[in-house]
């Protein structure tokens, strides 16, 4: 085999291979940032926790386990006012094209110390062709339909109408001791290949609120 042949062969592998860690595992939920790890995303309320296993029942009914790994991040979601949101704030923003643009379902404003987290656009799964955007709020404009935000992050570009009465919120850091029954999570876990899931980041509505996003 000339050299040539055995560069294009290894290419082709490499290539291949990109492709086949780009899939998330079965089970997981698509639409993550880009270059992010594969994650499962599950919404519903606490029915156990014995300090380490924490159960779910989700939002369709389904019983869900899943372990803390020793790093999980444990957030406490508090609601905001559209007055919150300032020019140079970074934001998430769940949104879906109705009537020819992007209207939020939910904002949630980043602490300082996370700007940069989920940096992009990308499919969501909150409801079917729902959107992520993760971005510095450029300008708000207020509009007949609601204050319309423009999102820049690198690479690109949204303006996304808030309407009156969207969900805006924040999250401080807490821990285990609010994961009561009963208590509404959002929880991003990690999937291993024997389906079982290792829970990252769990935010928790405060007082009984229902994660939004």
């Amino acid at each position: 085999m000339n050299k040539m042949k055995a560069l294009l062969l290894a290419g082709t592998f490499l290539v291949g291979m990109a492709g086949a860690l780009a899939q998330p595992p079965a089970g997981t939920q698509a639409g993550s940032p880009p270059n992010a790890q594969p994650t499962a995303r599950i919404r519903g309320a606490v029915t156990g926790f014995d300090g380490q296993e924490l159960q779910v029942k989700t939002r369709d009914g389904k019983a869900v386990k899943m372990t803390l790994s020793d790093t999980a991040k444990i957030n406490v979601l508090s609601p905001l006012d559209m007055s919150d949101i300032k020019q140079g704030s970074f934001v998430g923003v769940t949104a879906v094209l109705r009537s020819g643009a992007l209207q939020a379902l939910e904002v949630h404003v980043f602490p300082e110390a996370m700007r940069g987290t989920g940096e992009g656009h990308y499919d969501w799964d909150l409801t079917p062709g729902s959107t992520m955007t993760n971005a510095n709020v450029d300008a708000i404009v207020a509009t007949n339909n609601g204050e319309k935000l423009t999102l820049t992050y690198k690479g690109g570009t949204q303006e996304i109408v808030v309407p009156k009465h969207t969900p805006i919120i924040t999250f401080t850091p807490a821990d285990k001791s609010l994961l009561k029954p009963g208590a509404q999570v959002f929880v991003i876990a990690q999937p291993a290949a024997d389906g079982s899931l290792t829970a990252l980041r769990i935010l928790v509505g405060k007082a009984g609120m229902r994660p939004p996003m």
